[in-house]
């Protein structure tokens, strides 16, 4: 069986005949080339599905022959991990920088080469059926819109196939982040499997995030996304998105203001999760289409519809004319859209020239967008200026809130159970190995007693035998799905009452319904099947400890995090300071001293950095605790662009 096809470019003879001989006995097809111009013609002839790269190399070293592949549109999917006996933190920079995706230090572990190679193989597998699914998708629109006599059936159609996609990709997704969760737990890992993880984590979840885009817009054309109101507060979520997209703008040295008229209400009524979509839509496009100045966005009250001609503030100061709008724009001085290109900015799939040449996005963001300010009761409209910059500006119907916000807790984590309490009985019913595995590995470590099932059927004995106290029930399972156990054990439950047994002996059983639909209108079928509440995969470790809690009055202890500490799942996990405040920092410093970081930063010292943090003065303890993050998150590679730029400017 052919596990893939790899091409090995390495100019020593001895090390292709190694790494030939491992990967041929591990089921891939190799083949070898010494020369770079010879890797350039191999990779065109017969494209590879992975590229083993080594730097120094006469004639053209691995940079150049990175930069040729990556600049030929044939080749230019292909991954490409150097590996090289070069282990210098600007030389893996410069690896990345070229289109490299992994870089690998001679000598190396034959474990760690079959595991990256892997790793990569993997990601490009997912990648491609994501795309496959992706045109499928667009080719069923199309042929639906065609098909408008049979419209019906297409819809129903659709809707099967959205809900088996969803579980397909969610379920495996589920236990991807999860085991990183599970994972990070261990004091034992090593630093390069803690960032290991952290790649892993990162990577699920951007490929979560397409997936979301393609499956939301496919619940639109379908018809079948619906409004979800609530009540909650306006400026903690405004709050969370100018924390969330501060570092990106502080990346690329851009500054981000958020401007809320006094008039703006604290808490308000409407679809919370779909109003963040649209800002974080609309936020991130700015940014990424930024490279110098500011991104604003504004928000008022106003009575009366947007239009592109007002831009007036309104002197409204409560909610008491109706039906009031809350209006937002979203102001960039990025490179602006041409008048051409403007007539099909919301249509699906389709990128403006600028974010073609960046490569990045599925183009659905401001399709999902429109749809979903439609949704809201509201219009959205744009207008821009080639080189000068875009505004989005958007409004929605909103009503006024039915309770006031909540106060947000401190961030911890749950550690263990308080002593002194029940011993709690959960039964994880799930077909699938790997998800009983995650939910195992996440309680019992807590102290709860944990057992499984890999059907209804099976779960339904184990509840005759055992009388669990919670069940996480998976909704689809073979011979009897989750909604059939289910209702099998409240039908049971209720003879059991009826029965002579003293009512104060009866133990009710929590079901926790477990799904990877997509679709939020499948709440009611399944609390209306008997389950007590439901989690959506992927799901968090927060999620199910809160939800145990919620339901069993559970008392956990926690361990505070510290706000430098990253979230689980959190997709902005790195809190990194700004090169200006680590350049101010350092310009105070003698030179000696920046010279003698710069030089340990360089060498992968860290015992020598961390000795020199520990010689700041103490008026410097904001620049220690900046320098031993970076050191702890392996950013290195920060530590030696800030210092060198103060050597070169002093």
């Amino acid at each position: 069986m052919n596990k893939g096809n790899l091409l090995i470019v390495d100019d020593t003879p001895e090390n292709l005949q190694v790494l030939s001989a491992t990967l041929s006995e591990q089921g891939y097809q190799v083949r070898g080339v010494v020369k770079g111009k010879m890797a350039i013609r191999a990779a065109k002839s017969a494209q590879p599905d992975l590229i083993l790269l080594d730097i120094r190399m006469p004639e053209m070293d691995g940079y150049q022959v990175c930069e040729h592949i990556k600049a030929d549109s044939e080749t230019r999917d292909i991954p490409v991990i150097f590996i090289s006996a070069i282990d210098d933190v600007l030389d893996k920079v410069k690896a990345f920088r070229v289109g490299g995706v992994d870089y690998i230090t001679k000598p190396f572990q034959v474990e760690e080469v079959l595991a990256r190679v892997e790793h990569q193989l993997t990601i490009r597998r997912l990648s491609k059926e994501v795309r496959d699914r992706h045109q499928k998708l667009e080719q069923e629109i199309q042929e639906r819109r065609k098909a408008e006599k049979a419209a019906a059936a297409a819809s129903k159609a659709k809707s099967e196939f959205l809900a088996n996609m969803s579980h397909e990709l969610r379920t495996p997704l589920n236990a991807i982040l999860g085991f990183t969760q599970v994972m990070s737990r261990d004091l034992k890992i090593t630093p390069e499997q803690r960032e290991y993880l952290g790649i892993i984590n990162r990577s699920g979840e951007h490929l979560l995030d397409l997936i979301n885009d393609i499956l939301d817009l496919s619940k639109i054309e379908a018809g079948i996304v619906c409004l979800y109101e609530s009540s909650f507060d306006l400026y903690r979520l405004l709050d969370n998105l100018e924390e969330m997209f501060q570092i990106k703008v502080e990346q690329k040295n851009l500054n981000l203001v958020f401007l809320v008229a006094p008039n703006v209400p604290q808490t308000i009524k409407t679809d919370a999760k779909k109003l963040r979509v649209c800002l974080i839509n609309l936020l991130g496009n700015a940014i990424k289409f930024t490279e110098h100045g500011t991104i604003t966005l504004r928000v008022n009250l106003a009575t009366e519809t947007l239009t592109d001609q007002n831009h007036s503030d309104t002197d409204s100061s409560s909610l008491s004319a109706f039906p009031p709008r809350l209006r937002f724009e979203v102001e960039d001085t990025g490179a602006g859209i041409s008048a051409a290109e403007i007539d099909h900015l919301f249509d699906a799939f389709v990128q403006t020239e600028t974010g073609q040449k960046m490569a990045e996005g599925t183009g659905l963001g401001l399709t999902i967008t429109r749809n979903f300010v439609q949704l809201m009761g509201g219009t959205i409209s744009v207008s821009s200026v080639v080189g000068k910059g875009t505004i989005f500006k958007f409004n929605i119907k909103i009503s006024p809130a039915d309770v006031y916000p909540v106060t947000p807790q401190p961030r911890q984590r749950v550690l263990c159970l308080e002593p002194n309490q029940p011993i709690y009985r959960i039964l994880v019913a799930d077909d699938t190995p790997e998800n009983r595995l995650l939910l195992i590995k996440l309680l019992e470590p807590i102290g709860f007693e944990v057992r499984e099932a890999v059907n209804g059927m099976e779960c339904v004995a184990l509840w005759e035998s055992w009388q669990p106290h919670l069940i996480f029930m998976d909704t689809r399972m073979p011979m009897m799905d989750g909604l059939a156990a289910t209702r099998q054990l409240r039908l049971k439950e209720q003879q059991r009452l009826s029965q002579s047994q003293p009512a104060s002996d009866f133990l009710k059983t929590i079901i926790i319904a477990l799904t990877a639909s997509a679709f939020e209108e499948k709440r009611e079928e399944i609390l209306a099947a008997g389950s007590d509440n439901f989690i959506r995969k992927p799901f968090t470790e927060e999620q199910v400890f809160d939800t145990i809690a919620h339901h069993l009055g559970v008392r956990y202890r926690y361990e505070e995090l510290s706000e430098d500490l990253p979230l689980p799942g959190s997709s902005y996990s790195i809190q990194e300071k700004p090169d200006s405040f680590f350049c101010s920092e350092l310009a105070s410093l003698p030179s000696a001293w920046v010279t003698e970081l710069a030089q340990a930063a360089n060498q992968l010292d860290e015992a020598m950095i961390t000795q020199l943090i520990q010689e700041l003065p103490t008026e410097k303890a904001d620049l220690a605790k900046a320098l031993t993050d970076l050191l702890h998150d392996f950013r290195l590679d920060v530590i030696v662009r800030v210092t060198q730029a103060v050597i070169n400017h002093s």
